[in-house]
């Protein structure tokens, strides 16, 4: 088995952070759709602006809405551009056929494009 990129939302931006709720990151949920990443799937997030790299789990937001959650809350502010990926495992024979959902957005993290890349080539 390999683990495998899932999806990606590429450069979301953080609209708020609430330390005092239990946890996760709020994602909009169109975005969650798009990127197929269901309610309570774990997440990375790797925000750009201070290269922190954390793992906690998804569940459905407003539209537009990035919202660190918890002690995630301290990992980014408001205006931190992120990007959150899912993986999956993968047994050998598959791993050709993976192709990953990606979703770019804007500055307020409407959809600008979505694609799938092209398979992996064979080695």
């Amino acid at each position: 088995m390999r683990t495998m990129l899932k999806s990606k939302i590429h450069r979301a931006r953080v609209t708020d952070a609430n330390i005092d709720y239990e946890g996760s990151i709020t994602i909009d949920r169109k975005l969650m759709e798009l990127a197929d990443i269901l309610p309570y799937e774990q997440v990375q997030v790797l925000n750009i602006n201070n290269g922190a790299r954390f793992a906690t789990y998804a569940i459905e937001g407003e539209r537009g809405e990035i919202c660190l959650n918890g002690a995630a809350a301290r990992l980014a502010v408001k205006g931190d551009i992120v990007i959150i990926l899912t993986y999956c495992n993968v047994a050998e024979k598959e791993v050709h056929n993976i192709i990953p959902k990606l979703v770019y957005v804007d500055e307020k993290n409407a959809v600008v494009k979505t694609s799938q890349p092209m398979g992996i080539p064979n080695l």
